[in-house]
């Protein structure tokens, strides 16, 4: 069977720097994208990117010429995403003087802070994403009260949500107070899988809602000095790690407490 000429379009809009290719495809589905003036809805649909007239949004996809891969310290009150139909701030609006159309890899949530990784390649993106490669991602939570360690074995173990068991985690409690002004406990979660507010509703489901949310790491990446709020380029040596990190076999996390 002969070939389809072309590429898959989601490739082209990674390649672009618009989207990762899981978020290409939703914005293909929502019709967002069309080729030479026709709008494209179809999964597995193919263009040129160099004779066909690829635009998203009404705006013209080209080739990204230079890539950036941006790491920000995400304070609360911001949300993870381009745009914001409610009008909210966004972390784009943290970094006004990159032009390139950057965008962030996975999410945190409006009241949490820490690492994010902005970037424009798509295919890092993706593969930084993809639930396969286990990509860690470290927070440190402070929770209203100090759970017990039956209650961490649980988070460890790994809990229900929506119908389905979260995958191992390592949990360890760097500290706990309680006293009649101050019940509060601060734990450190090292996840293998990002759902939605997942370190959140794991605590809620024990009992113990998060006061405060930070992520101090995201697979290789952590910069303890990185300022609320700053954002700065990537190195050489963090680039190519991040790059080892998606290229390695993936590990096996294993469920563990400390205390």
């Amino acid at each position: 069977m002969a070939s389809v000429p072309g590429v898959r379009l989601q490739k082209i809009l990674a390649a672009a720097g618009v989207a990762s290719r899981r978020a290409a495809e939703i914005m293909i589905k929502a019709g967002r994208v069309s080729v030479n003036g026709a709008i494209v809805t179809r999964m597995g649909s193919r263009a040129d990117p160099e004779v066909d007239d690829i635009r998203l949004d009404g705006r013209r996809v080209g080739i990204a010429q230079l890539r950036r891969y941006i790491l920000l310290n995400k304070p609360a009150g911001y949300v993870t995403t381009r745009d914001d139909p409610e009008r909210r701030k966004t972390v784009l609006d943290l970094i006004p003087r990159v032009r390139e159309y950057v965008y962030p890899v996975g999410r945190l949530d409006f009241d949490s802070e820490g690492l994010l990784l902005l970037t424009n390649d798509g295919d890092l993106a993706a593969k930084l994403t993809h639930p396969r490669h286990g990509i860690e991602r470290v927070y440190e939570a402070m929770t209203r009260g100090v759970p017990s360690a039956t209650e961490l074995q649980k988070l460890a173990s790994g809990i229900a949500l929506d119908g389905r068991r979260t995958a191992p985690a390592e949990v360890r409690l760097l500290g706990g107070h309680t006293t009649r002004r101050i019940d509060r406990a601060r734990i450190r979660v090292t996840l293998k899988e990002g759902r939605n507010r997942q370190v959140r509703r794991m605590f809620e489901a024990i009992g113990h809602p998060v006061v405060r949310l930070r992520r101090i790491r995201f697979g290789p990446l952590g910069d303890r000095g990185l300022k609320v709020g700053v954002a700065r380029e990537l190195s050489r040596e963090e680039l190519n790690a991040l790059r080892r990190a998606v290229d390695a076999p993936p590990s096996v996390h294993q469920a563990r407490v400390s205390r």
